[in-house]
């Protein structure tokens, strides 16, 4: 009767504990570091097949605002994705790529990074506090604003993985998208998006891992913004595949047809796989 009366004690723990909401690991280290999960071991010679592919996660779609909010910390410590990269690129000396290739060759630092996403010094005329009280111009510096960042585009390896027969995907960088502005500000007419920066999501993997996500299916269970990407909770459309010319599809398709032909490789990934088996 005393085990009996022990078990059911230990158990009554469990299931209070079980109730209750879980801290995530936050910037502080509350919890301990947290490790991405590893991918598993890839030889060479076993990878029959490879395609790179750039895709966009538009932050309009409701699946995907998990990225855009909130705009500040909020008490369970939830950022949004721009801010984890901003401080990571500020505050963890994390690289941050050049937008002019997406090879990850040119190094930038953070205030190339506040140029290109409008900050500037703006000159406003105010009154003179003495007489005459003429009014005299004053420089108000405007600095980058995360919310300009309205979705993200995605470099991905897809590769067919002949030991396991297998189709796998590796995501090799990640850049957040803004309007193009004119110089005083303004988005540009036909709301071209242009990437900030590039990140190398190899390096960003650990700071993700340690960076809560909203888990839009289980507020108990919490999720890091890698096991967003890994999972794949996101939804997207591809603008470009690997090719000769080195060209987006946005260069010679447009509009529905543009749609259609991003659908196209898609489905042209997924039928490669199924093509491997004979049923």
């Amino acid at each position: 009767m005393k085990s009996i009366a022990v078990i059911c004690y230990l158990l009554a723990i469990v299931l209070s504990v079980a109730g209750q909401p879980q801290d995530f690991i936050n910037p502080e280290g509350k919890n301990g570091p947290k490790s991405p999960i590893p991918y598993s071991p890839i030889r060479e010679a076993d990878v029959m097949w490879s395609k790179r592919i750039w895709r966009v996660i538009d932050l309009k779609e409701k699946i995907n605002l998990p990225f855009k909010w909130p705009s500040a910390v909020s008490e369970n410590y939830r950022m949004s994705l721009m801010n984890v990269l901003c401080e990571a690129i500020q505050h963890e000396h994390l690289t941050a790529y050049s937008y002019e290739d997406d090879y990850f060759t040119i190094p930038i630092t953070w205030e190339v990074i506040e140029k290109r996403g409008g900050a500037r010094i703006d000159t406003v005329m105010i009154p003179d506090v003495n007489p005459p009280y003429d009014e005299k111009p004053v420089a108000v510096p405007q600095g980058f604003s995360q919310d300009k960042v309205v979705a993200y585009k995605i470099q991905e390896e897809w590769f067919f993985d002949k030991q396991l027969s297998q189709m796998k995907v590796r995501i090799v960088g990640i850049a957040p998208l803004i309007y193009a502005e004119d110089p005083d500000g303004n988005i540009r007419e036909g709301n071209i998006m242009i990437p900030l920066f590039w990140l190398y999501y190899p390096d960003i993997r650990p700071i993700l891992a340690n960076t809560v996500a909203y888990n839009r299916w289980n507020g108990n269970k919490q999720i890091s913004f890698d096991d967003v990407f890994e999972a794949r909770f996101f939804n997207s459309y591809i603008v470009k595949e690997s090719n000769v010319y080195d060209r987006y599809i946005g260069e010679y398709k447009s509009g529905l047809a543009a749609l259609l032909e991003s659908e196209k490789v898609k489905e042209q990934i997924v039928n490669f796989e199924h093509d491997m088996w004979e049923y």
